[in-house]
């Protein structure tokens, strides 16, 4: 039976999902606000937020070594301001159902590139779980259409959410999930900054954007820490699978806040992206990705479970 470390870090992964996708209607307030500029200004505020808890928490904060800087430079560019840039641009030339279509297939990137990065083959229950998943987001989102760059905009999208997982495997293994977040906060607040300096004018946000900033900040900050906590325990593959989850928490909060009606398709995507959810994390080794990656301990070693990463 699984441990309650992965039992905790399933509930991690699907909490980070829900709050990423139920955070899109308030992106959603930022369209008319220049996108470096807020874009820094997001992740300005989470950096603050993430000093202030390692400090109020005395958790210590791990500083990254030369071969940290490619990896943290990676999830900057592409999983953070990367993304955000290709997913409104998708919107301008796509339909959302079409850039959420899309955007579900990252579970099957990372289902068959994250074993493959740590020198192993694809596992089938992943694999399979992914696929259910993928199928799910489709019904949920109802496809859509695009024209002109759209598709690849959405496909770009899809792959920089991959990326903002696979370039985090090994740097988050050695700093920690906090390090990690609040250094690529770090980074990609100044980044972001100096190309709003030179590519957009100056804009005052409205009372309405800064509440839209301040909380998706906040949201931004929470989901990117149990997010890499998550994948630290459940590895890359398994828990790319509750991606599915945030077009799913969007369909929900959009019903919530009467912007969109429930309807049975939208029933159904939801139910076939949870089957593809329970499939692809169902396991009978408690820790998998230790499991993959540890020797088989001998009788003069501890089979104590590794200790625990101090901000858990």
């Amino acid at each position: 039976m699984p441990t309650s470390r992965y039992r905790l870090a399933i509930g991690a992964g699907l909490l980070t999902s829900a709050m990423i996708g139920g955070s899109v209607p308030l992106s959603g307030m930022l369209v008319d606000y220049p996108l470096l500029t807020g874009q820094s200004a997001r992740y300005g505020v989470g950096a603050v937020l993430l000093a202030a808890w390692a400090l109020a928490r005395r958790v210590p904060l791990k500083a990254p070594r030369a071969r940290d800087v490619p990896a943290l430079l990676a999830i900057v560019a592409v999983g953070m301001l990367g993304f955000n840039a290709f997913m409104i641009t998708a919107q301008q030339h796509a339909e959302p159902g079409l850039v959420a279509a899309v955007l579900g297939g990252s579970p099957l990137v990372l289902a068959v590139v994250a074993p493959l990065m740590a020198k192993r083959r694809p596992s089938a229950q992943p694999l399979v779980g992914a696929a259910v998943v993928v199928a799910g987001v489709v019904v949920l989102s109802g496809g859509g259409s695009w024209e002109g760059p759209g598709l690849l905009l959405a496909i770009l999208t899809m792959l920089c959410e991959a990326g903002f997982t696979l370039f985090a495997v090994r740097v988050v293994g050695r700093l920690g999930g906090l390090s990690v977040a609040l250094w690529c906060h770090i980074i990609a607040a100044v980044v972001g900054a100096c190309l709003a300096v030179v590519y957009e004018p100056w804009q005052t946000p409205t009372n309405r954007e800064w509440t839209a900033l301040s909380v998706v900040a906040v949201l931004t900050v929470v989901a990117f820490v149990i997010w890499y906590q998550a994948v630290n325990v459940l590895g890359a593959d398994r828990a790319g699978v509750l991606i599915g989850v945030m077009p799913a928490a969007g369909l929900a909060v959009s019903v919530a806040v009467g912007s969109q009606s429930l309807t049975l398709t939208g029933v159904a995507g939801v139910v076939v992206v949870g089957a593809g959810c329970v499939i692809g994390l169902l396991t009978r080794s408690p820790w998998p990705s230790a499991a993959r990656r540890a020797p088989r301990p001998t009788a003069a070693r501890s089979a104590s479970p590794p200790p625990r990463d101090p901000v858990r």
